[in-house]
C-alpha cells in the first residue's frame, strides 16, 4: 500500500494551489485526479465558455495575470494550459486517470481507495469541486422519450442538439449563456426562470466585479456572515465573459427572441407546467440589483470619486408579459431538447465518514472538517472568493497552515 502524509483529491485550481502550499512547507503528498489535470474544465464545459471573472481575478498561485488586458476574459482552454504550467512548475505529484473509490477511516488516519490501489495517509484534502453533479428534478424522468436532456456539464455546442426548439430550465449564469448561444444559432428557446440575480456587466466605467471588490464584498470572512448557509445557497452572478462587455439579463435575451416564462414546476403527460411567479421573481432580482447599485453610488460619493466616473444610472425593469405561458405541450410545440441549468452539487458519495449534515453536505468550519479532513472549492468556503480562480490560493494558504500546525502538534504529543 502506498503511503503519504496527505492525499489531495482533484487537480483543478484548488488541488494545485494546495499542492503548491504543501510543497513549500515540505509536506509530502499526492494528488489523485480522475482524468487529466483540470479534467472538469477540459471535459465538463461547453466549447465557447470563457471565465465570468476578468483576468485580474483569474491568476493562479505564483503566476502572472493571464493576458495583457486586465478586463479581458480567459477561455477555458487557456485556463487548462495554465493548470498544466503550474503543475510542471511546482512538480505536482499528480496521479492522473485515477478514480477515488472511497475515503474511510483507518487507525489514526485514512485509507484512500482508488481504482489503481490504496493510499494510507494522515490527512485528506477534498478538492473535487462544487459542480460535479447537476441538480436535476425528479420529474425529469417524466419527459417524453423523444426529448433529449442535457446539463451544462454535457452540453457542448448547438449542433449537438436535435433539430427543434429548446427548453432551458434555470436563469443561472450557465442558463442565460446557453440560452443566448442557442437562440443566436437559430433555434427557438423557451427559458424557465426561477429564483435568480440580475447584474450589469459594467457600471460607471468599470466592471461590476471591480466595484464589488472595492466594496470588499468578496473578502468578508465566513465567520461574519449573518446566515452562512443562506449565503452559500445564493445564485451565481448572471454574467458573461465576453469581449464586448455586454450585459446578459432577461431583457437582453428577450431582445433576441428568447421566450421567458416562470419556474418549471413539473411534467404531466408530456406537458411542461410553469409557475405563475415570473413577475415576482423578476421584481426581486431587479430590487437586489438596484440595492447593489445604491451601495456602489454611496461608496463613490463617500470617496469623492463622482467627478471621475460616469454618472449613476438605473436600468429598465425586467420586462414581463401580462400572461406568460403556464404550460407547453413539448412535442406539439416543437421542443426537442431540455437543458437543466438548475445548479450543481458536489459529489462526495465516496466519502465514507461521519461528516455529513442532515442534507448530505460535509460539515466544515472554513474548510476544516476535523481530524485531518479538509474541503476546498465550495461556495463561500472562507470568503466569497472561494469559488473564484484567485480564491484558491488564499484558501490553500489558510488550510495548509492549519494542516501543518496539526502535524506539528501530533509530533509534539
Amino acid at each position: 500500500m502506498r503511503r503519504a502524509t496527505t492525499v489531495i483529491i482533484g487537480a483543478g485550481q484548488c488541488g494545485l494551489a494546495m499542492s503548491r502550499e504543501l510543497t513549500g512547507r515540505g509536506v509530502d503528498h499526492v494528488i489523485v485526479e480522475r482524468g487529466r489535470i483540470g479534467e472538469s474544465w477540459r471535459s465538463g464545459r461547453w466549447d465557447s465558455l470563457r471565465l465570468l471573472t476578468p483576468n485580474w481575478m483569474s491568476a493562479l498561485p505564483g503566476q502572472d495575470m493571464p493576458g495583457d488586458d486586465p478586463d479581458g476574459f480567459m477561455h477555458t482552454r487557456e485556463l487548462v494550459s495554465r493548470f498544466d504550467l503550474l503543475a510542471r512548475t511546482i512538480g505536482a505529484p499528480v496521479m492522473e486517470n485515477t478514480r477515488v473509490v472511497s475515503v474511510a477511516a483507518a487507525g489514526e488516519g485514512y485509507r484512500v481507495q482508488t481504482d489503481q490501489g490504496a493510499i494510507a495517509c494522515g490527512n485528506v484534502v477534498i478538492a473535487s469541486g462544487a459542480c460535479a453533479v447537476p441538480k436535476v428534478p425528479g420529474f425529469a424522468s417524466q419527459l417524453p422519450a423523444s426529448v433529449a436532456q442535457f446539463s451544462p456539464l454535457t452540453y457542448k455546442r448547438p449542433s449537438d442538439l436535435p433539430d427543434g426548439g429548446v427548453l432551458v430550465v434555470g436563469a443561472s449564469a450557465s442558463g442565460l449563456q446557453i440560452a443566448r448561444e442557442l437562440q443566436m444559432s437559430g433555434r427557438q428557446v423557451l427559458l424557465a426562470v426561477g429564483n435568480h440575480l440580475r447584474m450589469p456587466r459594467r457600471y460607471r466605467d468599470a466592471d461590476i466585479l471591480v466595484w464589488m471588490h472595492l466594496l470588499r464584498l468578496f473578502d468578508e470572512p465566513f465567520t461574519k456572515a449573518d446566515d452562512i448557509e443562506r449565503v452559500r445557497r445564493t445564485p451565481s452572478l448572471p454574467l458573461i465573459g465576453d469581449p464586448s462587455n455586454r450585459t446578459l439579463d432577461l431583457n437582453a435575451l428577450q431582445d433576441i427572441g428568447v421566450e421567458v416564462t416562470g419556474r418549471l414546476a413539473g411534467i404531466d403527460a408530456g406537458r411542461a407546467l410553469f409557475s405563475g411567479s415570473l413577475a415576482n421573481m423578476c421584481a426581486a432580482a431587479d430590487l437586489k440589483m438596484n440595492r447593489m447599485l445604491e451601495r456602489i453610488d454611496a461608496w463613490v460619493s463617500g470617496k469623492g470619486f463622482g467627478p471621475f466616473v460616469a454618472p449613476a444610472e438605473r436600468f429598465a425593469p425586467t420586462r414581463v408579459t401580462d400572461e406568460p405561458r403556464l404550460s407547453s405541450r413539448l412535442e406539439a410545440d416543437g421542443i426537442r431538447s431540455v437543458i437543466w441549468a438548475t445548479g450543481f452539487n458536489p459529489d462526495h458519495s465516496w466519502v465514507h465518514l461521519p461528516v455529513f449534515d442532515r442534507k448530505g453536505r460535509i460539515r466544515h468550519h472554513g474548510g476544516v472538517a476535523g481530524n485531518g479532513l479538509y474541503v476546498m472549492g465550495l461556495p463561500y468556503l472562507r470568503t466569497r472568493r472561494s469559488v473564484h480562480i484567485d480564491g484558491a490560493g488564499r484558501d490553500a494558504r489558510a488550510l495548509a497552515r492549519h494542516l501543518v500546525r496539526r502535524l506539528d502538534n501530533r509530533l509534539a504529543a
